[in-house]
């Protein structure tokens, strides 16, 4: 296990708790167009940051509506109590989300601040007073953005797909319509293999023409991976049908035992230390890892929340493996009515209601399950996969374990 395996995987996970967190916002309401929204780039002093919420605020005051001026002058106070804790601007710039958001029932407001330091370099200055948080800006930074062209093709057929992050799509499938080399009686050997040579070329030219439609739209297409169970690929590739700009990005070429979408699967899996960036490929070969350890019984393999709890506080675990299908989280709160503190686990969509009188908890701090999990592999340096619910991979694992297990460093009774 390499350090960059192990940062890679604490990356997943924050990405994974600002998605949600983003999730969440988005939803959220105002009374009227009271919720700030403040986007600031990287470099940009805080003191003139300051300046223009100062303005911001003496010309709040101005607002007629008596409500919607005292919540946007808390929301502008709490942003600048808030910036006062840092004396630059993070490397990567800040994000403040602020104001009193609507609740169930007219009337009932909650202040709420959000202080965020986004995943990538904010070059982007927003002020916004809106009834909503601006999140797109963030949403964008935690989609996936870097691509990989693969290619298979021999010559008989042709299969391009392109993986993403976690997701591999197959976009379209061509055949050629060369006839095979037994040619047809009353045809001279010469002029049935010129026959065939050229429909071979004609091919060629259809697969560059499609590789060209499909991969150099593509802007982020980090590379191309070429493959297939014969010559061909090399013939492709040396007779100069494919696009320069692409043929710049090729990043590999492989052999393998099959064409056609089948190919193109086997292609991602073989190509696993040019693309080990890619999400799809760690996933598929954590899985392999875990399957290969229970399928031996060699007692370094445990699925199951509570066996990994038991691991994670041994400092056992090597590797992490959790689901993003596991929504549950952890809620401390306490009673209006009872004043009692607890600290339940429940869904995503579920509300966290007293155990006593059933009156909905007063929520101190909530944290999905998968971050808790995580916090403890980070303490004991062990490396942490994120499987996605939207790859086959990370299918397999929600459905065969539970969305939870681990690679021990040693046995565990």
């Amino acid at each position: 296990m390499s350090a960059k395996d192990r940062v890679r995987g604490y990356e997943d996970v924050e990405r994974y708790r600002l998605k949600r967190m983003l999730q969440a916002l988005k939803s959220k309401r105002g009374r009227g167009t009271e919720l700030i929204s403040l986007y600031i780039p990287a470099g940009r002093p805080i003191s003139d940051v300051m300046s223009v919420l100062r303005q911001e605020y003496s010309t709040a005051t101005n607002i007629k509506d008596r409500t919607t001026r005292h919540h946007v002058l808390d929301a502008l106070t709490a942003v600048m109590q808030r910036l006062k804790l840092f004396r630059t601007t993070p490397p990567n710039g800040l994000v403040i989300f602020a104001g009193y958001v609507s609740g169930d029932a007219p009337g009932d407001e909650k202040m709420e601040v959000y202080v965020i330091e986004p995943p990538l370099r904010l070059k982007t200055w927003l002020y916004r007073c809106d009834s909503r948080f601006w999140t797109e800006i963030l949403e964008d930074m935690v989609e996936e953005h870097e691509a990989y062209g693969l290619l298979v093709v021999d010559r008989g057929e042709a299969a391009f797909a392109i993986l993403r992050g976690r997701s591999l799509e197959v976009i379209e499938e061509i055949t050629s319509g060369v006839p095979s080399k037994h040619r047809a009686g009353g045809q001279s050997a010469r002029r049935f293999e010129r026959i065939r040579e050229q429909k071979i070329h004609e091919f060629y030219k259809r697969v560059g023409e499609y590789a060209t439609k499909i991969f150099l739209k593509e802007k982020n297409l980090k590379g191309i991976i070429v493959g297939g169970p014969g010559p061909a690929k090399h013939e492709f590739l040396k007779g100069g049908y494919l696009h320069y700009e692409l043929k710049d990005k090729i990043l590999g070429v492989f052999d393998i035992g099959y064409s056609g979408e089948e190919g193109v699967y086997e292609l991602a899996k073989r190509a696993g230390e040019v693309m080990r960036d890619v999400r799809y490929v760690r996933e598929r070969e954590a899985l392999d890892e875990l399957l290969y350890h229970v399928s031996r019984d060699t007692g370094l393999a445990i699925y199951g929340e509570d066996e990994v709890r038991k691991a994670l506080s041994m400092g056992a675990v090597a590797k992490l493996l959790v689901s993003e299908g596991l929504t549950r989280k952890k809620i401390a709160g306490r009673c209006p009515s009872c004043k009692r503190s607890y600290e339940l686990v429940v869904r995503e969509s579920e509300i966290a209601k007293c155990p006593k009188c059933g009156l909905m908890l007063e929520v101190d701090s909530e944290k999905y399950i998968i971050e808790e999990l995580a916090e403890q592999a980070k303490a004991y340096g062990a490396e942490i996969v994120l499987f996605s619910t939207d790859s086959d991979a990370g299918r397999s694992f929600l459905q065969i374990f539970g969305g939870v297990a681990a690679i021990l460093r040693f046995r565990v009774q």
